[in-house]
């Protein structure tokens, strides 16, 4: 039995255009996605078979494998929820998501301040990856990573509450090679109550990392 499933889309292929295609979606949910679920399933078979047979001599490149195909299925989970077409602007305590603003402005001076450095961070990651806010814990404030594939470059700990993807795969169909206007668009379908609600759950897990006994 699979350890990892694919999770359903919460609206159609079309919910989100014209910022993202309906082809996009079908193809980046039911291709790239499900293949990142088959690849960690597909892994842990292999780990659980070479313990069997104390065969260690892949073991490196299957804990590469099981992160990478680990994290995309993560990313891609909270990216499909982090998006509607009912969305955009930013978050305001008017639409009860007044926690999320404040902690964005704490952390960032502005919410104009963080929008550039989330676009930014996602533009200008190299190669393929994704920018990310996340919540820190050892600080309680919000952060921006880079990511680069699906798991390099972020703070141990750090619970992701938005992502935005700068994969090919997510724009090429529709946007080419201007993976800043993409960028740019998805500002317009960020779901901030699912991301108020990310916030809130990351904030509630108090001693997550144990520095110190």
């Amino acid at each position: 039995m699979s350890v990892y499933t694919l999770p359903e889309l919460p609206y159609d292929y079309s919910a989100l255009a014209p910022v993202i295609s309906p082809e996009i979606i079908e193809l980046h949910h039911d291709k790239h996605h499900a293949a990142y679920v088959k690849g960690a399933n597909d892994t842990l078979e292999q780990l659980a078979e070479a313990r069997d047979k104390e065969q260690w001599g892949s073991i490196n490149g299957l804990e590469k494998n099981l992160a990478f195909h680990l994290s995309g299925h993560i990313l891609h989970s909270i990216y499909w929820q982090n998006m509607t077409g009912d969305g955009g602007g930013e978050p305001l305590a008017a639409d009860g998501v007044g926690e999320l603003a404040d902690a964005i402005a704490e952390s960032f001076g502005s919410f104009a301040g963080f929008k550039a450095q989330l676009t930014k961070a996602s533009a200008t990651t190299q190669g393929s990856g994704w920018g990310v806010l996340a919540y820190e814990p050892l600080s309680g404030r919000l952060i921006v990573e880079q990511v680069y594939d699906h798991q390099g470059n972020v703070g141990q700990g750090a619970t992701p509450i938005l992502v935005f993807d700068a994969w090919e795969h997510a724009f090429y169909l529709q946007y080419r090679n201007q993976k800043v206007d993409f960028i740019d668009a998805m500002w317009a379908v960020v779901n901030w109550q699912d991301v108020a609600r990310r916030y809130e759950a990351a904030k509630s897990r108090a001693d997550v990392l144990l520095l110190a006994p």
